[in-house]
């Protein structure tokens, strides 16, 4: 199933946004929209993909919306070239895509490190790998990967989610200094803590309030800005990244988390 607005104008870029209908995905699509880009929503079937395409397609938007496992990349191939013959040639890519789970290293279950590496890194590679192979042919293209401040402070029970989102880092960043000389950027952006389901679903009712002030037992120190990020303030960062304003910055990691990892 998918969802289709009217066609974009000519010559106008599309954005890929994979983790389309997650807390940030969400507010990097409809940011993306609002400013009349076309997008492509793409994320497990659910009924948050079929209604957020429904709302932005009644607003008008050009969006085509794509239940798609990243894992898969036959899939995610399939995903690429549905979207540039339906919407045309990507110029935004946006890793969004993520999962979480936690536990100590010696109680980790093998199916939940499998996992884990799979969207976060995995689907990583296979949507650079599948974007960036055609951008490269256009010599024009911005990717920005949602990666997370944990890929550089050891947290306990961390040990999955911080390693995938380090080898997304570093695949975004080789990816960049690969695709340089192509007129393609590669840049991350780090959020911390953000008021998403993802974050209540790590520590529950109390999420907000355990970020801002830290946890000396788990060495987890607080925020020092006093607050947790919104969805929105990280897509702010992501819409940076991929514009025209960022046409000098390339292999970049823009950390948003008020200040938590003490600019590490």
């Amino acid at each position: 199933m998918s969802a289709v607005a009217s066609p974009p104008a000519a010559g106008s870029g599309v954005a890929f946004v994979t983790g389309a209908a997650g807390g940030i995905g969400t507010s990097v699509v409809r940011a993306l929209a609002a400013q009349g880009t076309p997008v492509a929503l793409v994320d497990q079937a659910s009924e948050r993909l079929w209604s957020l395409a429904a709302e932005l397609s009644d607003a008008g938007r050009p969006v085509l919306a794509l239940p798609v496992d990243v894992t898969v990349s036959a899939d995610v191939d399939a995903a690429v070239a549905k979207v540039e013959a339906e919407l045309g040639a990507i110029t935004g890519l946006v890793n969004a895509a993520g999962t979480l789970r936690t536990g100590p290293v010696v109680e980790l279950a093998d199916e939940d490190w499998e996992r884990t590496l799979a969207v976060n890194a995995g689907g990583v590679f296979h949507v650079c790998r599948a974007v960036g192979r055609r951008m490269t042919t256009r010599g024009t293209g911005s990717i920005v990967t949602i990666a997370s401040n944990a890929a550089h402070i050891p947290r306990t029970g961390m040990a999955a989610y911080a390693a995938s989102k380090a080898a997304a880092t570093m695949i975004t960043k080789v990816l960049g200094l690969e695709l340089a000389r192509h007129g393609i950027r590669a840049n991350v952006v780090a959020p911390g803590s953000t008021r998403t389901p993802m974050l209540t679903a790590l520590a529950g009712d109390g999420a907000e309030q355990a970020s801002v002030e830290g946890t000396p037992a788990a060495f987890r120190v607080g925020i020092p800005t006093g607050r947790i990020a919104e969805p929105d303030q990280i897509a702010d960062a992501v819409l940076f990244l991929l514009s025209d304003r960022a046409s000098q910055i390339t292999l970049h990691e823009l950390t948003v988390d008020g200040g938590a990892t003490l600019g590490a």
